[in-house]
């Protein structure tokens, strides 16, 4: 998730506590008005741009403040009506009451003007990569609470900055096989003797049927084992084992995959995927679009988990070459190229913040480049990438912010900003994603 503010040391003063009249003029991506107040940038929850509130001054800094809403003076035609019955709680959402095209507006807004203020350059606005506002969310983590007092176990998401639990029914962001799972898992939890010794939950939509991980801190007993195998069954359901923070063991059902490109990827139960199916499918196409690959390119895919770039690249070019910091990705890449007689790619574990110098594959030449970082960015691997001087790179960013800076890099190296699109991978949330292309400017 992006972080245009840092929330430091919380500050109070006199101030703080006082209520005032505001206007606000724009939302930021993590969806809280932004208004003025006494010179200074004043941040308001549940605020939407064109309203008018009374709110409470909760935090008053040199720079900035923030404030909570106290009463809606009037209401943009912007505002919706949020669909989650625990939006005011959860802290899985902060947008549901500003329309999807806002969201978008004033996430496409914050990066552009990030890119803008580093690079200098900003090539034409394209359409933002989306898919459907709710229901997109394939994979997702629920925490699992005993509560002695009322001898119940309760299922959800933490509440927003806090460990208490919000106990869920229904979930609108999931995709419906998953939200139609969670009153029935919760029922059969609750009735295992091990109900009060459970961890979590983790619930993925594979392709080939949903997929479950229970974590239990004690090991279970044969007529617990016995009732998660009838409920698997019973809801054709793989269901995975978690004894400890390590080891998983298969329950019931078969290893899930996902399909992608008229490929089959198969992947692990703790291994990454996009959470969101459709805008992954758009993703990887414009991927390809943008690199252009011939059958004569030879492509270096860095950060490539388990192969969602690397396994359609090279249906497409001579070779590639795929390099991933987590040994079990890279094992299942290996697998997945396997599987679809690709012997044209070949992947490597590197940590790509170190010396590449030495890698057998680093001082090979390279056509196109394609990176897809975690929030950190690239900054150790962009000297080399300038090194290798493709005609092309697209780099795959989940942070605004060091996509910026990285940026800077290939710009000074002679590269212009040619594509910027951003892709609405969590509508609802903060998270702002997106990906950018680089050609030489030879």
């Amino acid at each position: 998730m992006a972080q245009f503010y840092s929330a430091k040391r919380r500050v109070t003063t006199q101030s703080a506590a006082q209520i005032v009249t505001v206007t606000v003029t724009d939302l930021d991506p993590f969806g809280h008005g932004v208004a003025h107040h006494q010179g200074k940038t004043l941040f308001v929850s549940g605020v939407l741009p064109g309203e008018q509130a009374e709110v409470q001054l909760t935090e008053n800094r040199r720079q900035f403040a923030k404030a909570k809403r106290v009463r809606l003076i009037n209401h943009s035609p912007q505002r919706r009506q949020p669909r989650c019955p625990h939006f005011a709680t959860c802290g899985g959402c902060q947008q549901q009451h500003a329309s999807i095209e806002l969201q978008q507006q004033s996430k496409l807004a914050a990066l552009n003007r990030l890119l803008l203020n580093q690079t200098a350059q900003l090539p034409p606005t394209e359409a933002v990569i989306s898919g459907p506002a709710y229901g997109y969310r394939r994979r997702a983590r629920l925490a699992l609470q005993w509560q002695n007092k009322q001898q119940r176990l309760l299922i959800g998401f933490r509440q927003a900055e806090s460990a208490q639990l919000v106990p869920l029914q229904q979930c609108p962001v999931l995709v419906p096989e998953l939200t139609q799972l969670l009153v029935p898992l919760q029922q059969c939890l609750a009735s295992l003797t091990a109900a009060k010794r459970l961890g979590h939950v983790e619930l993925v939509q594979a392709d080939n049927g949903t997929m479950l991980v229970l974590r239990h801190l004690d090991a279970l007993q044969s007529v617990d084992r016995q009732t998660l195998l009838r409920f698997a069954a019973q809801h054709a359901l793989t269901l995975y084992l978690a004894g400890d923070s390590e080891q998983l063991e298969l329950l019931h059902g078969e290893p899930p995959y996902y399909l992608l490109d008229g490929m089959r990827l198969a992947f692990g139960p703790r291994d990454f995927i996009q959470v969101n199916s459709t805008v992954n499918q758009q993703m990887v196409a414009q991927a390809l679009e943008w690199l252009a690959i011939t059958a004569s390119d030879r492509v270096l895919d860095l950060f490539c988990g388990m192969g969602n770039f690397s396994l359609p690249l090279a249906k497409r070019a001579k070779e590639v070459v795929a390099v991933e910091g987590v040994a079990t990705l890279v094992a299942k890449g290996q697998y997945n190229a396997q599987y679809h007689s690709l012997s044209n790619l070949s992947f490597f574990h590197a940590n790509l913040e170190e010396d590449l110098s030495q890698q057998p594959w680093a001082t090979q030449g390279f056509d196109k480049v394609l990176l897809d970082p975690a929030r950190a960015g690239a900054a150790g691997v962009m000297p080399h990438i300038v090194k290798l001087a493709p005609q092309r790179v697209v780099y795959v960013s989940c942070h605004p912010a060091t996509l910026a800076r990285d940026s800077s890099v290939l710009l000074a190296a002679g590269y212009r900003l040619a594509g910027v699109r951003m892709l609405d991978m969590f509508p609802h949330t903060g998270h702002l994603e997106s990906m950018a292309l680089f050609t030489h400017a030879k």
